[in-house]
């Protein structure tokens, strides 16, 4: 008996066995010692944030803005909660906007010199850095969409002018009429801006009425971002703005955040707002004081003013613009947070 014992003391897969046994014992004990609370405090809370535009947006203009933001980022909650999938989340919430006259996106576009609606849109995601990008889009109600639709059923990343429309009717994309998108307040502003009333800006007068854009994050901290706008009063036909530039428009990383931008395009694609944030935020800053910062630098150094809503990997929430205005708004748990002025916060029950 001895002799066996011996024998299997120095037999090394015994003694192999013999550790595996006793690791695990530790491993159980030591997850015996978690409770529920502990294990959830390690994920992060999900968060879908939206904004309508930044600019010099009109009092008349308010309550429609705000009463669309807190829709959209309603909606999109909802399908977080629903699907649990950041992607149908940001699509279902700026299809909202892209539906509601009260925004520069899809139906309440803004014209060209050539009276014309040309669109452009831009997704992205984090985990693989995949993003899907289409511009001078005609007569689609969703461009987000189409952005997506490139992003996941084409090798590319970014189709434009007649490819693009092509590709939305290969992909049986509802076409809708030029008087579907057009609105009183569009043409009205694209008169104003010929006879010299307005200049070619964002949220100038009647007309232009905000580029809208969302980002968000699931429990795992995977995060997400869609951008959709008609561009700026007046552009050239052919013009393309910084929505659809990453970088530039919008981005997400998972190691970093996701970001929307909304503003004077030809500022924001020269000054590459989107990843001038997300750069801060690798560098330690949270996502309100990089938004803040790049916002300012920006106007500081080209005049012009722009927007941001911002997620950090962590789930930090940074919103900030340097133009008299933005609509913005998020749902954290039970909670709508909304605002448009600056400084303004305000909160209700969603």
């Amino acid at each position: 008996m001895l002799k066996c014992f011996y024998s299997c003391y120095y037999n090394p897969w015994f003694v192999y066995c013999v550790i595996l046994l006793m690791l695990y014992d530790n491993y159980t004990k030591q997850i015996s010692k978690l409770n529920l609370s502990e294990v959830m405090a390690q994920l992060v809370q999900p968060i879908v944030i939206v904004h309508g535009g930044a600019g010099d947006i009109p009092d008349s203009r308010v309550a429609a803005k705000l009463d669309g933001v807190r829709k959209a980022a309603r909606r999109g909650y909802q399908i977080l909660q629903e699907s649990g999938s950041v992607l149908d989340s940001i699509v279902a919430a700026v299809e909202i906007m892209e539906d509601d006259p009260a925004f520069n996106a899809g139906r309440g576009s803004i014209l060209t010199l050539e009276g014309e609606i040309e669109m452009e849109a831009l997704i992205a995601e984090g985990r693989d850095l995949n993003a899907g990008a289409v511009t001078l889009v005609k007569n689609i109600a969703h461009p987000i969409t189409l952005a997506r639709l490139v992003m996941e059923k084409t090798p590319h990343t970014f189709l434009g002018g007649s490819a693009v429309n092509e590709f939305a009717s290969a992909m049986g994309i509802p076409r809708v009429t030029d008087e579907y998108l057009k609105t009183p307040a569009a043409e009205a502003a694209l008169q104003n801006f010929k006879q010299g009333n307005i200049t070619p800006k964002m949220e100038i007068g009647e007309g232009g009425v905000g580029t809208v854009g969302c980002v968000a994050i699931d429990t795992t901290g995977h995060l997400a971002s869609a951008t959709s706008t008609g561009g700026i009063t007046g552009k050239y036909n052919g013009r393309i703005g910084d929505t659809p530039l990453l970088g530039s428009g919008g981005y997400a990383d998972d190691m970093r955040g996701a970001v929307s931008t909304t503003g004077h395009g030809e500022t924001i694609m020269r000054f590459n707002l989107a990843q001038r944030i997300l750069s801060d935020i690798a560098n330690g800053k949270s996502a309100q004081d990089a938004s803040e910062d790049q916002c300012k630098e920006m106007t500081k150094r080209l005049k012009n003013g722009a927007g941001a809503i911002t997620l950090s990997h962590s789930g930090e929430v940074g919103v900030y613009f340097t133009t008299e205005r933005m609509a913005w708004a998020y749902q954290l748990g039970d909670q709508i947070h909304y605002g448009i002025d600056p400084g303004q916060h305000l909160v209700e029950p969603a």
